[in-house]
């Protein structure tokens, strides 16, 4: 047996999204980091064992689509994959390429990928006589009350080391460190250490949240496999084996939400908990969704009248084998998250990451169940849109253990907040929050519970400049010299009219049955007037309720009209068998340089039509429920004009320290560039040292991962540009890039300039016509 031992910083156990985002993290803050993963691939549920697409944000609210490290392996997946992402089960080994690239070329950064942590060894708290390995005991929950407490522990109580056993390599090892992440969806680490944990789902009466259930249950959210088809050109025979389950019964399709209609696979609803536990039970699990599996597509090939004959050259290609879990054990923190915090958007002084997935609570038992498998927990209550809201630090940190930080679906929260904070694009930030907390600790010598105070701010603030987003914070690096900077551009793109789509007809989504909302960013102090492009489908004249609110931001859902705050109302007279432009002279003050909301009330004789195109940083938005809203479908702007014309993407957006739209539109667009290249400056009052630019760019924040196309590169994302700074009367080249598609971009200058001017100059995008810069920072 080969025994060894390693010594880091920062230990991050679990190779998902959130356990490879705390690593790189930790990393590229400059602390001896160690990443180790039971698995022969990184990325967890999205890895091509499992293939789950990741999700967040951005399917419920126009341009919330995670940021950071996420952000940077998502696009540079699409860049290079030949493969179309389909919804569920799409995800192949080009991703597990990239991701593995990440690791592999961070610098300080070590992985150990087959290894599987057996058992911790503790540190010696005070009083104790000495080091020893906790023992594993007490470790069943209670079943009766679905949830399981230990005894809490004495916060001096810390982890040592690891202990870990590399499979097919007959090698332990101990790995040593300052600071561990349990990012291994089941909490393995933290239950070894003695974490008090929760399984199950809380009564309605613990924290009165409207999902809760009556009585407190042991059940969780179930485990699934995806699989895969292909079309193979010609007549493809199958036949179920002996033990698959029999699927004869299309009432079993047909009335419980199951859907077939994608015959390439991918169901999200094969999926099994109770009566099984999901950690102790998986393998059973697996072999039970396998089962499944194999009689469903029987059904789909040789017997279902509505696919059979269109599925005769279609065969099974892949199955997978590894159980996609949602939901086992969830570690306590120094704070409890429920769904009350998501539904009220609260905000949090040591908010490091942010989510906006909706409250997505999938009943246990999923395809053994008799009722709908889309049912949510809490029958009295509709599905909860929530957010985007922010996740504070103190719920990634172990109440019990003190140097033990938590990151993905295992972080404190209880199981109806779970249902919107497991899924990927939102753990991975919490990955990246941890490691980022970890690192800033190491480096001052803190413990957690002193950087979670002392420097949260900075942390905060790192994480910015790593690309995250924080509702409640921007940029305010004392040492980002852009921030003390006039800036100019060669041009500002102006704006008034998006036009409508030729092709909308009069059976599609864009008829007024809901009411709708175009989010509409101002520069001028009032407004004329707008028009809206209307299609009336009836014979006699409609009216139309239309009005003007303003708005916090972006994400400001308020609908209640007691809580608005009403710039303007008017009624739209639209003629009948019309289509065209309807003009409301609203004449009305408004607030340049931020939000106004134009609201417009159902009327099922009419359409709006969408726009043709997504206009950058103007939204839409609808009420898909009663006192619920979520983003319009893309193109998410509806068609328009406003008068007068507006600038909205102004040169000195790219120092508002937010970088995406929010509050304004937050980026600088130019005039079309495809006659010359377009250029942004910064001027300083006189000259700077500076060695180091960091750009971000627009794009890739608009529609979830598996909406865009193999080979994607954002349009708006500038391909080819230089920086340039002003040196004896004539403009240097310092920095010259061709082909970029990556959103942000850290730059380091061969050596240390003085100078008092720098530019962007962009000759090409990927295919928009204005130049866009999100952000610039610049350093010594």
């Amino acid at each position: 047996m080969n025994r060894q031992e390693e010594f880091y910083d920062v230990v991050v156990c679990g190779g998902g999204l959130a356990g490879l985002s705390a690593a790189v993290a930790a990393a590229r803050e400059g602390v001896k980091t160690c990443l180790i993963q039971d698995r022969p691939v990184l990325g967890g549920n999205s890895s091509s064992e499992i293939r789950v697409t990741p999700h967040g944000a951005a399917a419920c609210h126009a341009y919330a689509r995670e940021t950071g490290i996420i952000s940077e392996v998502l696009i540079e997946e699409r860049a290079r994959n030949h493969d179309e992402s389909m919804e569920n089960g799409g995800m192949n080994s080009v991703w597990d390429m990239v991701l593995y690239d990440l690791a592999l070329t961070t610098p300080n950064l070590t992985l150990h990928l087959n290894t599987m942590i057996t058992g911790l060894l503790m540190a010696e708290p005070a009083g104790a006589p000495a080091d020893q390995e906790r023992e594993d005991v007490n470790r069943e929950p209670n079943l009766c009350l679905g949830f399981y407490h230990r005894p809490a522990c004495n916060i001096s109580d810390r982890i040592s080391a690891v202990h870990c056993w590399v499979s097919h390599a007959e090698i332990e090892l101990a790995v040593h460190g300052g600071i561990f992440v349990d990012a291994t969806g089941d909490g393995i680490v933290a239950d070894l250490a003695g974490c008090e944990w929760r399984m199950g789902a809380e009564s309605k009466e613990e924290f009165g949240e409207p999902h809760g259930l009556e009585e407190a249950s042991k059940e969780v959210m179930g485990s699934s496999i995806h699989f895969r088809t292909r079309d193979m050109g010609s007549p493809c025979p199958y036949r179920a084996p002996d033990w698959a389950v029999s699927h004869r019964d299309p009432k079993y399709f047909e009335c419980h939400k199951r859907s077939l209609q994608d015959p390439r696979g991918g169901y999200w609803w094969f999926e099994i908990s109770a009566p099984w536990n999901t950690i102790r039970d998986n393998e059973t699990i697996r072999h039970e969704l396998t089962r499944h599996v194999l009689g469903v597509w029987d059904w789909m090939k040789n017997h279902d009248p509505a696919l059979k004959d269109s599925l005769a050259n279609y065969a099974l290609d892949w199955i997978g084998q590894v159980p996609g879990k949602r939901e086992s054990r969830r570690i306590m923190g120094r704070y409890l998250l429920t769904e009350n915090d998501v539904v009220a958007k609260r905000s949090f002084d040591d908010e490091v990451a942010f989510g906006g997935w909706y409250v997505d609570l999938h009943k246990p038992g999923g395809l053994l169940l008799d009722g709908s498998v889309g049912t949510k927990s809490g029958e009295a209550a509709p599905p909860t849109h929530c957010g985007p809201y922010g996740i504070p630090l103190r719920m990634l940190m172990a109440k019990d253990v003190g140097n033990l930080l938590l990151a993905g679906r295992n972080i404190s929260a209880t199981h109806v907040a779970l249902g919107t904070v497991r899924v990927m694009g939102t753990t991975a930030l919490t990955g990246q929050a941890a490691g980022v907390a970890a690192a800033v600790a190491i480096t001052k010598k803190r413990c957690l519970e002193q950087a979670a105070v002392v420097d949260i701010r900075e942390i905060q603030q790192k994480l910015l400049r790593e690309g995250c987003f924080l509702l409640s914070a921007r940029n305010e690096d004392p040492l980002d010299l852009a921030l003390t900077a006039r800036v100019k551009a060669s041009s500002e793109r102006s704006f008034s009219q998006a036009d409508p789509d030729p092709t909308t007809e009069k059976t599609t989504r864009d008829f007024l049955k809901h009411r709708r909302f175009q989010y509409l960013t101002v520069s001028e102090s009032r407004l004329h007037s707008l028009s809206i492009y209307l299609t009336n489908t009836s014979d006699s004249p409609e009216d139309l309720q239309v009005q003007l609110v303003d708005v916090e931001h972006i994400w400001d859902y308020r609908l209640d009209e007691s809580e608005l705050t009403l710039l303007t109302k008017g009624t739209l007279r639209v003629p009948g068998n019309f289509q065209g432009w309807v003009e409301w002279e609203c004449s009305v003050a408004v607030q340049a340089k931020s939000y106004v909301r134009l609201d417009v009330f159902p009327n099922s004789a009419l359409i709006w039509h969408s726009a043709l195109k997504t206009t950058s940083g103007f939204p839409a938005a609808f009420e898909f429920a009663p006192g619920q809203m979520r983003n319009w479908p893309n193109p998410t702007t509806s068609a328009f004009r406003i008068s007068p014309a507006q600038r909205p993407w102004l040169a000195e957006e790219v120092v508002t320290g937010i970088t995406r739209p929010y509050q304004r539109t937050n980026h600088w667009c130019s005039d079309d560039l495809r006659d010359k290249p377009e250029w942004l400056e910064l001027k300083w009052d006189s000259a700077i040292r500076l060695s180091r630019c960091e750009l971000t760019f627009p794009g890739n924040l608009l529609l979830e991962h598996h909406k865009y196309p193999p080979f994607w590169r954002d349009p708006q994302t500038p391909a080819d540009y230089e920086i340039q700074t002003w040196h004896q009367d004539t403009w240097k080249t310092q920095i010259q890039i061709e082909g970029n598609y990556q959103r942000q971009r850290v730059h380091q200058f061969d050596a240390a300039i003085q100078t008092d001017r720098l530019r962007v100059v962009i000759s090409k995008t990927n295919g928009d016509p204005s130049a866009a810069i999100t952000e610039i920072r610049c350093y010594a």
